[in-house]
């Protein structure tokens, strides 16, 4: 009897020990697939050169702008400005003009916005050193100087002066230059469409503290399709955190 009882104790634990096995190796193979595909990047991420254009002169596709780096010389003028032929709030001024591979940049995406059922128009573009300066002074002359400064840039200190920077509006215009403007559907499409474009949204609700102004969902500017795809790609919204250029809401 004891035997018997023997002999089903051990026949047991061989099935046991059977089962435990085969469970393992079946699970194992899923445990490390799920392990290697996690390892891996969604995406490739290629080299970029952040050196490919400079920083500071004020011919080039990458400068950067703001209240701590002006223009050198503030006076700069570019040499190839063109008007876009898209819909422009004031036929033949001198500040409806772009850069001529930016003025083209922004044909594709205004044309690509129609397609999708959205109109946009030119606000401004271009500002000359005089023009801004008058614009600016009338911003200090009716809310004073403080205040100016949060919603204007001092002339030599503008985007705008590159030729590289545009101010957009629907049509028909609704919440124009008004901060309203990101919730219409010209908004919202142009921040979701953009950078496809070459295009960035340049003064981000988030970033006020990092490009020193408020926010505009109005103001784009071109920076070329391999940064601004690279921008969006990794969520990096101002061009002075992805070259380590200083940023402030304060004057230098």
């Amino acid at each position: 009897m004891r035997k018997t009882i023997g002999i089903i104790i051990v026949f047991l634990g061989i099935v046991a020990l059977g089962f435990w096995w085969h469970t393992n190796k079946v699970a194992a193979p899923a445990q490390n697939t799920t392990t290697t595909n996690n390892s891996q990047p969604s995406t490739t991420i290629p080299s970029f050169d952040k050196a490919m254009y400079s920083n500071t002169d004020p011919s080039s596709l990458w400068v950067v702008v703001n209240k701590q780096h002006p223009l050198t010389p503030v006076s700069y003028t570019p040499t190839d400005l063109r008007t876009p032929r898209v819909t422009l709030r004031v036929a033949g001024a001198a500040e409806m003009q772009m850069r001529s591979v930016a003025s083209t940049a922004l044909e594709n995406m205004f044309a690509a916005a129609q397609s999708d059922g959205y109109k946009l128009q030119i606000s401004t573009a271009y500002r000359g050193y005089a023009y801004q300066k008058n614009l600016y002074d009338s911003y200090v002359a009716k809310n004073g100087q403080t205040a100016a400064d949060k919603v204007s840039a001092r002339p030599g200190y503008s985007e705008h002066q590159t030729g590289w920077a545009v101010d957009i509006r629907g049509v028909p215009d609704v919440c124009g230059l008004k901060t309203c403007f990101g919730d219409t559907p010209e908004g919202k499409w142009l921040a979701a469409n953009a950078h496809t474009y070459g295009f960035l949204l340049r003064y981000p609700a988030s970033k006020v503290s990092v490009t020193g102004y408020e926010y505009e969902p109005w103001h784009f500017r071109y920076i070329g399709t391999d940064l601004s795809e690279k921008l969006f790609a990794h969520h990096i919204e101002t061009l002075e955190e992805f070259f380590g250029v200083t940023g402030s809401t304060v004057y230098n």
